[in-house]
This record gives C-alpha cells, structure tokens and sequence, in this order.
C-alpha cells in the first residue's frame, strides 16, 4: 500500500520569507500574509507541486473551454435562421465560430 506524504505548510509575513529565503526549500506550500491586516498576498508552493498545479490548471481550462464549446454547437443547432449573438461572435473571432460550426455538423 502506497503511503502519501503529508504536506508540509507554512504561513507567514514577507518580511520573514525574504529575511529567510531558505525557507522556500522547508515547505511544500506557503501563504504569504500581510501580518498587520491578516490578509492573504499571496501563495509560494515548491517546485515539485509546480507541475502537477500546472496541469491543474491547465485541465481546468480544458473542460471550461470545451463546456463553452458545447453551449455555442447547442445554440447553432437550435437556431437556423442568422443569429445576431452569432454574427457578432464571428466578428471577434472567427476561428473559434468555425469550429463551433464545424463541431455541430
């Protein structure tokens, strides 16, 4: 049985993380705050979360782009006549149009 290893984690201020950058090579993944506001600046996360966060990200676009897809070979499909939306989509981006219709034959 194949164990994961836990995370490690941090938060802390950037005064302290350019004071200690070393501790970059400490954590997994760090949240960087501003101390007096308590709000959230940023996120450091290691080099080896990099690319599996890459390919997060990347899948999400993916599947975002193909939902909007399906919604416009939807709206093509329910609408023979000139549609205005459409036409002004085509003048924005024709490429993408052309696939939609093309994907909807």
């Amino acid at each position: 049985m194949k164990r994961e290893k836990k995370m490690i984690t941090a938060k802390m201020g950037v005064k302290d993380l350019i004071s200690n950058l070393n501790k970059l090579n400490e954590f997994d993944y760090i949240e960087i705050e501003d101390k007096k506001s308590k709000k959230l600046k940023g996120v450091f996360i290691s080099a080896k979360l990099a690319m599996e966060f890459k390919k997060f990200l990347e899948e999400k676009s993916d599947k975002e782009t193909e939902e909007k897809l399906k919604a416009f070979r939807n709206m093509i499909k329910l609408s023979d006549r000139k549609n205005p939306f459409l036409e002004q989509f085509d003048k924005d981006d024709p490429k993408i149009l052309q696939k939609v219709k093309g994907m909807s034959e």
